[in-house]
C-alpha cells in the first residue's frame, strides 16, 4: 500500500499478496463480463446497477475487477489470412497483426450474433491452413456466445510443415501500451494480468491439433510433435526474454490446464520442465508467474508444487471439480498460491442459501490467515446470483487475521 494511504485499494491487496506481505484483508477479485454482457443481453440487469459502467458495478458490489490483457502481438509475415463466413468473403488482410494466433477470437471476425460458419484460411509460401468456428442456432439464445472451434490448423503431416514455417517467420511485436492504459481505466478496483499464450504442450493440445489427434500424434508421429513442441518453446522464450521491458509484477500463461486432459504422465514429459524453465527466466526479471488452471487439478497437486509456478489462478474446486480447496492448501503450502477457491456453482440458484453461506464459511476458516487471492472460478457467470457475490465480499470485508 502506498504511504499515507488509510485505506487499502484492491489493487494493493493483490499487490500486498504477490509480494509475499499481508494486506488488511484476502483481495476478492474475479472477472464479470460474461455476467454483466448476458444480464445486459437479457434485459435482466439489476435496476439499482443500471446506468452504471461495469467498473462502477464491481466497486457497488465490493469484488475487484481482474482483467486479462495480451502484452504483445503477431505479426503474422508472408500469410495471408481470409475470413469467410457461410462461403462469403468477409475480409482478407496480407501480414496481418494479430493478439492471437492460431486462435482467431475477435468479434469483426468471428461473428457471434448469427448462427453459421466461419473459416479461417491462412495461405503461406510453404502451403495453405485453415480453421473453421461454428455458432449453433440455439447458442445465439445464450447470453455468452463463444464460437466453437470445430477444426483445428493441423489436419495432417503437410500442415505441421506449414505451421512451422508460419511460427518460423512471425514476428513480436510488443504492446506494452495496452496495459498501462488498462490499469488506467480500471483505476484502484482492478488488476491487469499481463497475458501470455499457453505453453507449447497446452497450445499443441488445445490450439493447433485439438485432444484426440494430438494423443495419436504422441504415439504415431512423435517427431513432428516433439519438432512443433520446440519450435513454440523457442518462440515462447523469445516472448519471454522481451517481457524484461515490461513493468509488471505479475504474468500469466492462459493454460487451461486440467489434470484429466493433460494427465501426469504428460505433463511430467512435456509441462514440468518448461513450467520450470519459464519461470526461472521470469524470476530472474522480478515477475511472479502463475498459470490459468481452471481444470481438475487433483490429479496434479505435487506436480504443480514443483513447477516454480508462483500462483495458480482461477483454482476451481469442489463441487465444479474433483479437487477440494483443503487438498490443495495441504498440497501447496510453499507454493503455488491459490487465485480463486470460490466455485461458480454456489452462486447459482439451484444451491440452497445455507448450504451457500456455510461454503464461503468453510472457506474463510480454511484459509485462515494464509496468503490467497480469492477469486471466483473459473468467473462470475449470467447465472450467479450478484447479491451472493456481494456477500461473499461483505464477508471478507469482515474477516479479521488472527494475532
Amino acid at each position: 500500500m502506498a504511504a499515507g494511504k488509510s485505506k487499502w485499494s484492491m489493487r494493493d491487496r493483490v499487490a500486498a499478496v504477490l509480494g509475499e506481505k499481508q494486506p488488511d484483508r484476502h483481495p476478492f477479485i474475479d472477472r464479470m463480463e460474461i455476467w454483466y454482457k448476458g444480464k445486459c443481453r437479457q434485459g435482466s440487469l439489476p435496476e439499482k446497477f443500471k446506468g452504471m459502467s461495469l467498473n462502477e458495478i464491481h466497486r457497488a458490489v465490493g469484488i475487484g475487477r481482474q482483467k486479462f490483457t495480451p502484452p504483445y502481438a503477431f505479426k503474422l509475415k508472408r500469410v495471408e489470412v481470409t475470413y469467410t463466413f457461410e462461403n462469403e468473403v468477409v475480409e482478407q488482410e496480407f501480414e496481418p497483426i494479430t493478439e492471437y494466433f492460431p486462435a482467431q477470437w475477435a468479434p469483426e471476425q468471428v461473428p457471434r450474433d448469427k448462427a453459421g460458419a466461419t473459416i479461417i484460411s491462412y495461405a503461406t509460401p510453404a502451403g495453405k491452413l485453415s480453421l473453421r468456428y461454428e455458432v449453433a442456432e440455439s447458442m445465439i439464445r445464450l447470453s455468452a456466445v463463444e464460437p466453437y472451434l470445430t477444426e483445428h490448423l493441423i489436419k495432417n503431416d503437410e500442415d505441421f510443415r506449414t505451421v512451422e514455417y508460419i511460427i518460423e517467420h512471425t514476428e513480436i511485436v510488443p504492446r506494452f501500451d495496452k496495459i498501462d492504459r488498462d490499469e488506467k481505466e480500471l483505476g484502484d478496483i482492478g488488476f491487469v494480468v499481463p497475458c501470455l499464450h499457453r505453453i507449447p504442450f497446452q497450445q499443441a493440445l488445445l490450439e493447433y491439433l485439438g485432444e484426440m489427434p494430438l494423443f495419436a500424434a504422441i504415439y504415431d508421429n512423435p517427431r513432428r510433435l516433439d519438432r512443433l513442441i520446440h519450435i513454440l518453446d523457442q518462440q515462447l522464450i523469445e516472448i519471454i526474454h522481451q517481457m524484461a521491458d515490461l513493468r509488471a509484477i505479475y504474468v500469466e500463461f492462459g493454460d487451461n490446464l486440467d489434470g484429466t486432459m493433460t494427465n501426469p504422465r504428460l505433463f511430467e514429459k512435456y509441462s514440468l520442465s518448461s513450467y520450470q524453465r519459464y519461470s526461472e527466466l521470469l524470476h530472474r526479471q522480478g515477475k511472479k508467474v502463475g498459470s490459468h488452471t481452471d481444470g481438475n487439478l487433483k490429479p496434479l497437486l505435487k506436480l504443480l508444487a514443483d513447477s516454480g509456478l508462483d500462483v495458480c489462478e482461477s483454482f476451481s474446486p469442489a463441487p465444479l471439480t474433483e479437487c477440494t480447496l483443503e487438498q490443495a492448501l495441504d498440497a501447496w503450502k510453499n507454493g503455488p498460491l491459490i487465485w480463486g477457491g470460490i466455485p461458480s456453482p454456489i452462486l447459482e440458484e439451484r444451491t440452497d442459501e445455507n448450504e451457500f453461506k456455510d461454503y464461503v464459511q468453510y472457506v474463510l476458516e480454511s484459509v485462515g490467515n494464509q496468503p490467497i487471492i480469492l477469486g471466483v472460478g473459473d468467473m462470475v457467470l449470467d447465472n450467479n446470483m450478484i447479491d451472493r457475490v456481494e456477500y461473499i465480499a461483505n464477508q471478507v470485508e469482515k474477516y479479521s487475521f488472527a494475532k
